[in-house]
């Protein structure tokens, strides 16, 4: 008796994978006290690798070169807008002074789901690429980023500190 087809096996490593990958760029974001994190990413990729795959099991399409593009069209499309929805909820605004957050926590939201979807396709080289650039620009990028952002302030006062004034003729 066969408890687990070899193709639901598949399907259900897919999802591992997805959860994997979700769990490994919210393992950055919960150590830097961002509001997603392993849980939250770990979901949202696995839900964009289940809706793929489930979407990809509907009768009638194995064989079907046509139908088969269509819905993987349908199931990007509809999955990347529906995400973008989500991570947009993680943006918060100020007026004054005028200030964004959450921009980052925004596109790792959406860079998960892409990769969630990426699993379900089985696309493993892409996936393996798309997580370490993502990890890297995460990790690797964020002092570079503060060091150059700390480098542009400081550039200005060093000339006005040097005492020259504009109004010195």
């Amino acid at each position: 008796m066969e408890i687990i087809s070899p193709h639901d096996l598949e399907a259900v490593l897919r999802l591992v994978v997805a959860v994997a990958c979700g769990m490994l760029i919210g393992l950055n974001r919960d150590l830097r006290g961002k509001p997603t994190g392993m849980r939250t990413l770990g979901l949202v990729s696995m839900g964009a690798a289940l809706i793929s795959l489930t979407a990809m099991r509907v009768d009638g399409i194995a064989g079907h070169p046509d139908a088969t593009s269509r819905v993987v069209q349908g199931i990007i499309q509809g999955v990347m807008t529906g995400i973008g929805f989500l991570g947009a909820g993680v943006v918060l605004r100020r007026r004054h002074p005028l200030e964004v957050h959450g921009l980052t926590t925004a596109a790792t939201v959406w860079v998960t789901a892409a990769l969630g979807v990426a699993c379900a396709l089985a696309s493993w080289h892409l996936i393996l690429s798309a997580l370490l650039v993502t990890l890297l620009l995460l990790a690797a990028v964020l002092p570079l980023e503060r060091t150059l952002e700390a480098r542009s302030k400081k550039q200005p006062k060093e000339a006005s500190s040097s005492g020259i004034s504009e109004n010195t003729p």
